[in-house]
């Protein structure tokens, strides 16, 4: 799917299943929210927490996709909201960093070291 089709299909699912879009406000803490739930399986799965219940490998896997996903819903319905086209904003955010990352990356030493 297209990032273009995405938001028009999230458009769609917003007035149709949804209602309604919930307020900026309210999707804006609702991604945090979501990226908070991300990171707590990034922690417990690479980190130094662990699980209360052990999950398997696959439903790690199944759990990450899901909150990234919820992730990705919510920046897609804010983006909605905005008027802002994703495509053409990612695009621009592309040439951006590559501009001013040209380099940068293959010159740290820092990231480097572990090639």
């Amino acid at each position: 799917m297209e990032i273009k089709e995405l938001q028009s299909t999230v458009d769609h699912w917003i007035k149709t299943i949804g209602v309604r879009y919930f307020d900026e406000k309210t999707n804006t803490l609702i991604l945090n929210e979501e990226v908070g739930e991300f990171s707590r399986l990034v922690a417990r799965i690479y980190g130094e927490q662990s699980f209360k219940t052990p999950m398997t490998v696959s439903q790690q896997q199944e759990a990450l996709a899901d909150e990234l996903s919820d992730i990705i819903w919510v920046s897609v319905c804010l983006a909605n909201q905005l008027g802002i086209n994703l495509e053409d904003a990612l695009q621009k955010n592309i040439d951006k960093k590559t501009k001013r990352d040209f380099d940068r990356h293959m010159n740290n030493d820092k990231i480097n070291q572990s090639q």
